[in-house]
């Protein structure tokens, strides 16, 4: 596709922007860099940790597979952003909560410690798209909880908002109150390093943020 230029010249005209995730935390961030994606299509990969696979390489693992998988599936040309979010202590990966168990079983765990999030993003051009650059950047962030008694984290079950979230927990939830200590960025454990992103999306050609 093509579109005019200056002095009737003609360019290319820009690439779609899709976002290889459902996720509406990801999109609100988005939104703050003023970009919404021209198509939002999940990746559907087994999210499962290799044996003995680290959080960091995990986290990396997991966004450029959600990137390739979509781009590999579009045939426009398109530039395709994946993003993956884990919280670890130490060396162990935090499961996503999908039941209150589970979450009650990791609020348990961060009650009073110091816990590592780490969100990777990838950028992979599809095939169609000779021009752009694959990239990438793993962000880590420091966060520490207060000691939760069982009736804060019951509390905290009972407000609902652990679902699907890493770690049992949303940092722009109910579980902000307990909350000490963040260093890093607070972007990325919602799920989105805003000022990484638009490094790397700035690194792109065209346009595609301020």
């Amino acid at each position: 596709m093509t579109a005019s230029g200056p002095n009737g010249t003609e360019k290319a005209a820009r690439p779609a922007f899709v976002l290889a995730s459902a996720s509406p935390r990801r999109l609100d961030l988005l939104a703050q860099l003023g970009l919404t994606p021209d198509r939002v299509f999940p990746a559907d990969i087994d999210e499962t940790p290799a044996r003995d696979e680290q959080p960091r390489p995990y986290v990396r693992r997991m966004a450029a597979e959600k990137a390739v998988s979509v781009a590999s599936q579009i045939t426009d040309p398109a530039l395709v952003l994946g993003a993956d979010t884990v919280v670890a202590l130490g060396r162990r990966i935090l499961p996503k909560a999908e039941d209150r168990d589970t979450a009650r079983a990791c609020l348990r765990m961060l009650s009073g410690r110091r816990h590592t999030v780490l969100t990777a993003i990838h950028c992979r051009p599809t095939a169609t798209w000779p021009n752009g650059r694959v990239c990438e950047r793993i962000v880590e962030t420091a966060v520490t909880f207060s000691r939760l008694t069982e009736q804060q984290i019951e509390a905290l079950l009972d407000a609902g908002d652990w679902q699907g979230k890493a770690g049992g927990y949303a940092l722009q939830g109910h579980a902000a109150g307990f909350i000490r200590f963040v260093s890093g960025s607070p972007s990325a454990v919602i799920g989105l390093p805003l000022f990484e992103t638009a490094q790397l999306l700035r690194g792109q050609p065209y346009h595609w943020v301020s």
